[in-house]
């Protein structure tokens, strides 16, 4: 399924990106788990995923220049930038964003849904990938052409809500053998899927993956901006 990319507002200036968010956290999730980020959440998402806790980035938002994305940026005064959402592949002047970032000397990460091609992202970004699992109510959104262009310092995730989550993902992870292809990540769904089930079926079946739970919500909760 071909999903289309937020285009520019009349009259806005070429680059300009329609932000929800910039702030500083600790990185929560992926393989950088615990280092100081800032975050950028560009607004807009193709998709509805049921276990969404970003909806409030599906609309509203304010329009940005790139210069004054990487001037905020550079006020939070750290070496790590996740640029995430809603979904910000689905906006055009994200790929120029992802680039001068990495110019800019950051360690930079792409949170995307798997949904759209990543064969345009700049190849010094961690590309973090979604594979949409059953339970998501979005697994026919996955555009699996993705997966062979990933490299050794991307990292996939799914998101499990259920024993036939699991069950699913694991399937995945043989059929396409991604354990050796870069990181992958197995998450619960939070208040959905028990934590701890999910630690004793990946420690039964010996997956070479990684169980990642979300740092920010251990600590924080839902509250959004953290």
């Amino acid at each position: 399924m071909k999903i289309s990319v937020v285009e520019q507002a009349p009259g806005i200036a070429p680059a300009r990106l329609k932000l929800t968010e910039i702030f500083l956290s600790l990185q929560g999730e992926s393989t950088l788990v615990g280092w100081p980020t800032v975050f950028v959440r560009l607004t807009g998402c193709p998709l509805r995923c049921q276990y969404c806790d970003t909806a409030y980035a599906f609309h509203g938002g304010e329009w940005h220049s790139q210069e004054q994305v990487l001037e905020r940026v550079r006020s939070h005064g750290v070496r790590h930038v996740c640029v995430t959402g809603g979904e910000p592949l689905a906006q055009k002047a994200c790929l120029p964003l992802l680039g001068a970032l990495c110019d800019a000397g950051y360690v930079v990460s792409l949170e995307t849904s798997g949904a759209i091609d990543i064969n345009r992202v700049d190849p010094r970004v961690i590309r973090v990938v979604d594979i949409k699992t059953p339970g998501s109510a979005e697994v026919a959104r996955n555009r699996w052409d993705n997966l062979a262009l990933l490299k050794e310092h991307d990292q996939i995730k799914f998101v499990l809500c259920s024993r036939q989550d699991y069950d699913w993902a694991r399937g995945i992870v043989e059929q396409y053998g991604l354990a050796a292809r870069c990181a992958v990540l197995f998450s619960p769904s939070y208040g959905q899927l028990n934590a701890t089930e999910l630690a004793d079926w990946i420690v039964a079946d010996r997956l070479p993956i990684r169980m990642q739970l979300q740092l920010h919500k251990i600590l924080w909760g839902n509250e959004p901006g953290r």
